[in-house]
């Protein structure tokens, strides 16, 4: 038996092993719900300025992606120190600080809306606010993929960290007609103050019930621990953060990942805006169809992070996550060309929900690269790919207006599947940090 692995156990787990718990999968229901409730608190922004905001204070479209990418600029400055924060103090504590920050802040920005009346005010307020929020909830998926990195085996983290990302995209997809229906029955203001609430109440839950490692937590046995097989960070060798910064994989992970970051924020923050106001869908059926489309990303990613493990086990791990990575961006890109092609409203949406489920497939093999990269320091390395993804992700509010204005919403669009494109090329060269 691995010495490391004896002075996690006591006396009782060794004597009767029996069959492994599922501590490990709990760990992860409660992962999904810290990461649903703080992409609410993030997408509601988008829901209710083109809800509310922008037509109740008179700001216009770009002004209304500043405040967008206001939360994205100081999230991605701040994410390698979040990063750093991780690897000292344990994910636990790093999500409860991002849990309960959001709670208040999210609060926050609902009174913005008894206090200001103004539409400068109120661009200043909500650039204030958000990017104090942006700042705090930098390490919620680097911590996110460092417990899965903590508490699975290395043939099931493509697959955890997939189910994570995934959560959250449904949350996405849900806010729209969920924080909508919110908003008519207690106002914008109100809707932040209730998800503000959640997000406390299940911020003390995950407090009460997680732990950074299997060797902490009380109910998991002998069995569990030894498929983990997971070597406490205190024996293994630390390194220097930084050179995680010329790790030739980690920068290419970095760059595809940013490329993935620009696709998903062009169409979390646009989407609504570009069925309704461009397309002229309807109100409400914009909302439903920008659900659709949040709900094929999630889907994407539970089938990627299956479909991960199944290659990697037939192909080695390197081909079998950038085949599906690599390869579901490439298709996401051209399914995406065919919905801006097509005049139709039900190809544009089916080409473009396709789209979305080919690029949910890409998430799961990217975060759990990284962290297997980092080794001890995965969390740090989660951080630095994050950061890239948030500058695609920064970039694609502001850019994608931009853009349309100049050239046309569907060139805006078209342009998301180019830099897939380019994403996609960089898994020809990453190479992950086997353990196995």
């Amino acid at each position: 038996m691995n010495p490391a692995l004896d002075r996690r156990t006591d006396s009782a787990d060794v004597k009767s092993p029996g069959a492994p718990t599922t501590v490990r999968w709990q760990i992860v229901g409660m992962l999904m719900s810290l990461c649903f409730i703080s992409h609410i608190n993030r997408v509601s922004m988008a829901v209710a300025g083109t809800d509310r905001i922008m037509d109740q204070y008179g700001i216009d479209p770009v002004k209304m992606g500043s405040v967008y990418s206001a939360f994205l600029l100081v999230y991605s400055i701040c994410m390698i120190p979040g990063g750093v924060l991780i690897d000292r103090a344990g994910p636990r504590r790093a999500l409860m600080l991002v849990g309960l920050s959001s709670a208040a802040l999210g609060a926050l920005t609902g009174s913005l809306g008894w206090i200001i009346t103004g539409g400068a005010g109120m661009v200043f307020g909500l650039v204030m606010v958000r990017g104090t929020m942006g700042a705090l909830s930098a390490p919620l998926h680097p911590a996110a993929a460092r417990a899965v990195g903590n508490w699975f085996p290395y043939s099931e983290r493509s697959l955890a960290n997939g189910v994570v990302t995934a959560a959250a995209i449904f949350c996405v997809a849900s806010a729209y007609p969920g924080f909508h229906a919110l908003i008519k029955w207690v106002d914008w203001q109100g809707a932040f103050m209730i998800c503000g609430a959640a997000t406390a109440l299940l911020t003390l839950l995950w407090s009460w019930q997680a732990r950074d490692w299997p060797a902490q937590h009380a109910r998991v046995n002998y069995a569990e621990k030894t498929l983990i097989g997971i070597v406490p960070p205190e024996i293994k060798g630390q390194g220097n953060w930084d050179d995680l910064l010329w790790n030739p994989s980690l920068v290419l992970v970095t760059l595809s990942y940013g490329a993935i970051g620009y696709f998903q924020y062009l169409f979390v923050y646009w989407m609504t805006y570009y069925f309704e106001k461009i397309l002229h869908l309807g109100a409400d059926a914009s909302k439903n169809y920008a659900f659709l489309l949040q709900m094929a990303l999630a889907a994407g990613m539970l089938v990627g992070g299956w479909l991960s493990v199944k290659l990697s086990a037939w192909l080695g791990v390197r081909k079998g996550r950038a085949l599906v990575s690599g390869g579901g961006m490439f298709l996401s890109a051209a399914l995406l060309g065919l919905g801006v092609l097509a005049h139709d409203s039900f190809w544009i949406i089916a080409w473009f929900a396709l789209a979305h489920l080919a690029m949910g497939a890409a998430e799961g093999p990217v975060w759990a690269t990284a962290v297997d990269i980092g080794g001890a320091k995965g969390g740090t390395a989660a951080a630095i790919c994050n950061t890239g993804g948030n500058i695609g992700g920064m970039i694609a509010p502001v850019m994608t207006p931009w853009i349309g204005g100049k050239y046309g919403w569907p060139a805006a669009i078209g342009v998301g599947g180019g830099i897939c494109v380019l994403g996609a090329l960089c898994w020809c060269w990453i190479s992950p940090r086997a353990k196995d």
